[in-house]
Order: structure tokens, then C-alpha cells, then sequence
């Protein structure tokens, strides 16, 4: 049977939850900011997007673009409790679904499109919901394939709240109105490197040999690049449990200033990677996925999903970091302004193997020890030899999903 994959994602989500939570900001261009003062956009509404103003956009040139538009203050609660919901909602129709990001999720309705009517069905019953349980202004564009790949290449063709089905004799006619950058994987630097074989099109990326670009690129990234030139994607949809604890941890980071020093702007990952790993452990919670993405005057992303689990800071930012060399080789040239970082595939510690050598186990006995230093005397009192002179960072932790643990401890610090 062929499979059925549903691609959902949120159309300008921060901001249309925004918009659906304060009437006096719909149909307004309204810009998402981020909550330490640093003077960039995170997210942009329809309206404001159709002016020209983007995420990362400064505020001074968002203003410049569109003098009417209204600056609105992040509020991750918020738009974690909305996430919650969806993902709550698609669970009701599949036991199969992967969370990708806090706004868009997989689902494998294969064994079950046929009780909805069809997927379109499905579909229209999933709206439905979304519309009454979430909000009106809340809309998803869709995309449904037969694979994961294009399912997320579709979901983006029509936006906002658009539908778009791609089928095996319908991926050479997509492909021939996509850009090679349109494919989750392939960032500017590949597209370069693709360019600089006389590849410049998803068409021309149909058309060469998996031995052309296992030369050179190596066989796992030419191996992959090969799959997505012919449309193909053999991974499963990650069956996701119907518990809606935390799934992942992430962090979300607007550097005070634009960053041209390499080394400084990987520290600042490297502590991010280190707030989320010690979020893992106050959750009892280890991880075996990582990822992180870099903007500025570049744009980096990567992920690693590993078979073994882990809560370290350092693990999980050299599995991250590997994916972006795997992909640039190394950073490219020119300053960074935001960063993110995440990790998932989440398991509860307690259910996992203790180390048995004796290395490892007095690795945990001593980050034991420096996490209890930290908590008492605060957060950067020890910190790894590669943060030395580095200054700390200057925001709260707010990121995608963020713990109960945290909103305790906010509400009683009034």
C-alpha cells in the first residue's frame, strides 16, 4: 500500500496566535520581537510579510518597510499551550505523528484516511477542529505525499492555508516549478557546491548519476541528494506518544550585537547546547537528537538524530555542529545575529542503562556536582574551559518548550 504522509504547518504562527488572541491586531502587519531588547523581527505577520518584512529583519528597517506595523512582544507560553492543542487535535486522527518543530508535525494517515472519507476528508474534519478548538484566525497550509519529503516541499507551495498533493507521476512537474533550496536539507552552501557541478535546477538534480554526486560529496550526503532528485524518502513517520509531556527541549537566542568573531559566536551555541542539557537533566529526560541553526549574514542549519541517549551539554553540541560541517565544510564568512538550538527524541533518564564504566560514572557524579555548584551560587560559576572570557548571555531561557518547572518558578518569584 502506498503510504499517505500529511505535512502540517502553521501559517505565521507567532504571529497569528498573536492576532488570534488580540482582535485590535488582525489584519494589521504586526512583527513578533524577541523579549531581551535586540532589535530584530522573529516573526512577521501575513500582512507585514507581503511588505517585504521577514524574520531577522531589524526593526528600524521593518519600520522603514512598513511604518504601520505593530510590534508585538513574544510570549512563548502562549504559543507552547496553542502547540499543545494541535498536536492534541492530530493525535485523534493518527497514533502516527512526528513533531518537527513547536508549529508543524507529520502525520502517517495510511491506515486511516479511509475512515475520514479519504485525506481530503481527514483534512477538512482536521480544519474543522482547528478552527473551533484553536482559533478562526489560526490556519494551516498542508502538504500530502508519499513520502516526508515532499510532503513538507508540498506544505509549502501554497501558503497561507493552502493544500497541495504530490504524487509519484506528479513530483517531475513540481520540481519543475521548485527551487533547489525549497528541499528541507539543502541550505545555500549545497546549492552552491550543486551549482558548481552545472546543477542548478531539482529537474537537472533528477537527472545525475548517485555515483556523481557520491563523488562529490561523499556517500551519505550524495546518497541522500541522489533520494531527493528522484523523489524518494524511505523514513517512517516517528509514532509519537499520546503523553504531551515534554517532547523537546530547545533555545532560542538574538545576540546583542551582530557577531563576526567565529569563536564567540560558537561559545554562544555551545552555552545554549549547555542550558538545554542542564533543562534535560532537571527534567529527568536524556536526549538522542540535536540540532541548531544559525542566521545572520549566513544562514546554517543541521540535525543528528544518534542511537544512544544523552543530557550533555558538549555531546550534544558536537553532534549539531558535525551535521553543519557535514553540510559547509566549515562556517561560512560573515556575522551571526540569531541562533537556535534543540533536542529531542526525549526519554525519561530513569528508563535508560546506567553507565557500567567506571569513566562515565564518575562523568555523572561530577556534573552532579558542577549543577549543584551553579544552582546554588548561580549559573556561570563553572563553566567549560571553551566559554573562558566569554561573556554570559544576556536573555532568560524562553525557547520553543519550555518546562513546567520554569513557569513555577516564575510565577513565584512575584
Amino acid at each position: 500500500m502506498q503510504r499517505i504522509i500529511l505535512h502540517i504547518d502553521f501559517d505565521s504562527f507567532f504571529a497569528s496566535v498573536e492576532q488570534q488572541y488580540n482582535p485590535l491586531l488582525r489584519g494589521r502587519p504586526i512583527g513578533v520581537t524577541a523579549t531581551n531588547g535586540r532589535t530584530c523581527i522573529i516573526a512577521s505577520s501575513r500582512e507585514a510579510k507581503a511588505k517585504g518584512v521577514k524574520t531577522a529583519t531589524r526593526t528600524v528597517d521593518a519600520l522603514r518597510m512598513c511604518p504601520d506595523i505593530k510590534l508585538v512582544g513574544a510570549d512563548f507560553w502562549k504559543y507552547w499551550e496553542v502547540s499543545k492543542k494541535f498536536v492534541k487535535i492530530c493525535s485523534d486522527f493518527s497514533p502516527y505523528i512526528e513533531v518537527f518543530s513547536i508549529d508543524e508535525l507529520f502525520i502517517d494517515a495510511t491506515a486511516c484516511a479511509h475512515l475520514y472519507g479519504g485525506v481530503e476528508g481527514l483534512i477538512a474534519q482536521l480544519r474543522r477542529r482547528i478552527k473551533d478548538e484553536i482559533g478562526e484566525y489560526i490556519t494551516v497550509s498542508i502538504g500530502v505525499a508519499h513520502n516526508k519529503l515532499l510532503a513538507k516541499l508540498g506544505s509549502g507551495l501554497k501558503k497561507p492555508n493552502g493544500l497541495t498533493i504530490i504524487s509519484p507521476v506528479t513530483v517531475e512537474g513540481v520540481y519543475g516549478i521548485c527551487k533547489l533550496t525549497d528541499i528541507c536539507g539543502i541550505g545555500m552552501r549545497i546549492e552552491a557546491r550543486l551549482n558548481g557541478m552545472g546543477i542548478y535546477t531539482l529537474l537537472q538534480l533528477r537527472k545525475t548519476s548517485q555515483a556523481k554526486l557520491k563523488g562529490e560529496f561523499g556517500m551519505v550526503e550524495g546518497k541522500f541528494l541522489y533520494d531527493v532528485g528522484q523523489g524518494e524518502d524511505a523514513n517512517p513517520v516517528m509514532a509519537f506518544s499520546r503523553d504531551l509531556g515534554v517532547k523537546s527541549v530547545g533555545r532560542q537566542y538574538c545576540l546583542p550585537h551582530n557577531e563576526h568573531d567565529q569563536r564567540v559566536a560558537l561559545q554562544n551555541v555551545y552555552e545554549l547546547f549547555e542550558e538545554v542539557a542542564f533543562k534535560l537533566r532537571r527534567l529527568g529526560k536524556k536526549a538522542r537528537s540535536s540540532g541548531v541553526w544559525i542566521a545572520g549574514g549566513y544562514n546554517a542549519h543541521g540535525h543528528v538524530t544518534q542511537e544512544r541517549f544523552t543530557d550533555s551539554g558538549p555531546e550534544l553540541f558536537d553532534l549539531a555542529m558535525q551535521s553543519i560541517y557535514r553540510q559547509h565544510g566549515e562556517l561560512p564568512v560573515g556575522y551571526v545575529r540569531r541562533i537556535g538550538v534543540w533536542a529531542g527524541y526525549l526519554e525519561d533518564a530513569k528508563h535508560l542503562p546506567s553507565p557500567l564504566f567506571l569513566k562515565e560514572q564518575r562523568q555523572v557524579m561530577l556534573q552532579k556536582t558542577v549543577d549543584q555548584l551553579n544552582e546554588r551560587f548561580g549559573s556561570h560559576t563553572l563553566r567549560n574551559g571553551f566559554l573562558l572570557n566569554s561573556a554570559d548571555l544576556t536573555t532568560a531561557p524562553n525557547g520553543w518548550m519550555a518546562d513546567r518547572y520554569e513557569r513555577r518558578k516564575l510565577a513565584e518569584s512575584f
